[in-house]
């Protein structure tokens, strides 16, 4: 079948998983919209598909993080910016009034300082009253002297925080410069997953999803014959295990309330999360202020084996440390997946281990 042309999609009912409604979704793009070649790509497999999609995600996840990191650094980098730039103003307001006292010191230097002391002590109708004068003048002499130096020095600071100011304009547009690769490669690579998943049949983005329901049940050892039979997994009002402190538990709370909430790319809440955002959404609301980024937020409380896990600690997956999740015990995780599933309970083997941190 040409690119152009492909079979009218049907609707899903509410039965289904909110996976298979972003599957649908997605079926609703254009075969050519990211690609623009107007040749379809070999016929593949659901499950090639899936695979296909399942690993595009993940780098797009590896990316997100990325973008993550650059977009906290790009706020520091602003924010240093603009205090610079607050103090340069500062310091030019200083500066402008120790050249207006300088002017008046040489302002009145210049009326006097053209007669010679001896004929000024010879004209005077009072000497003891010049000599005191004499004496003033002297003084205010070093006090511009003083003045000057003030005004150098002034300018010499304003110099440096000009130049400081420019090294962080600098470092600014090298972050938003980042920003911008870490977007388009996010963007790429979840475009081309929708591209790929609206080759599939409505049929089969159902059955793919229904799979995918299935291998979340077989990790989930709670109430599975009810949850099977409604075919939708039902959470749990309260964690399976109780929290180790009153700000775990928080967290923990949080995240359950997060559950079906969507996933977005460099989202931190309240209504869409990624994963890592996640993670801090529900920190910050127990009071705790986490990094932004997973490969941070590892290393943000006290490393924990896995056999030791409590609930509310953070349980981080694959060699990058690309991927994070809130433990809440028996086994399990409430974490953020990806754009085709919404926060979700799931097991915490359905992915490869890489280490755990408890935060509080």
């Amino acid at each position: 079948m040409a690119a152009h042309r492909k079979p009218r999609q049907r609707l899903l009912t509410g039965r289904a998983a909110r996976t298979a409604a972003t599957l649908a979704l997605a079926g609703a793009a254009s075969v050519t919209a990211l690609d623009g070649t107007g040749h379809a790509d070999p016929r593949l497999s659901p499950a090639e598909v899936k695979s296909k999609v399942d690993a595009l995600h993940r780098e797009a996840e590896i990316a997100t993080e990325k973008y993550n990191g650059a977009k906290e650094k790009a706020e520091k980098a602003e924010a240093s910016l603009g205090e610079l730039r607050d103090e340069a103003a500062r310091k030019t307001a200083e500066l402008n009034s120790a050249r207006e006292s300088l002017g008046s010191y040489a302002a009145a230097q210049y009326r006097t300082g053209g007669i010679d002391p001896s004929v000024q002590l010879a004209l005077s109708s009072d000497p003891e009253q010049f000599l005191d004068g004499a004496s003033f003048a002297d003084r205010a002499g070093h006090r511009q002297a003083a003045a000057i130096r003030g005004v150098r020095k002034k300018l010499r600071q304003l110099d440096q925080l000009h130049a400081e100011a420019d090294g962080h304009l600098s470092t600014l547009r090298s972050r938003q410069a980042e920003l911008r690769k870490h977007k388009n490669t996010i963007t790429g690579k979840l475009g081309e997953a929708k591209r790929l998943l609206s080759r599939l049949t409505a049929e089969q983005r159902t059955r793919l999803a229904d799979a995918e329901q299935r291998t979340q049940l077989a990790g989930d050892g709670t109430d599975r014959v009810t949850r099977a039979h409604n075919r939708t997994p039902q959470p749990q009002p309260h964690a399976p295990s109780k929290a180790p402190n009153a700000r775990a538990a928080a967290a923990v709370s949080y995240a359950y309330k997060a559950i079906g909430s969507p996933y977005v790319w460099g989202a931190t809440g309240p209504n869409a999360f990624d994963c890592s955002g996640l993670a801090q959404a529900a920190y910050r609301a127990a009071g705790v202020s986490l990094p932004r980024t997973t490969y941070a937020q590892i290393a943000a409380g006290e490393r924990v084996a896995r056999s030791a896990l409590r609930p509310g600690d953070l349980v981080f997956f694959y060699s990058g440390i690309s991927h994070v999740g809130i433990y809440v015990g028996n086994g399990q995780m409430i974490h953020a997946p990806n754009p085709s599933a919404p926060v979700r309970l799931a097991p915490i083997d359905q992915m490869p281990f890489a280490g755990a941190t408890r935060v509080v």
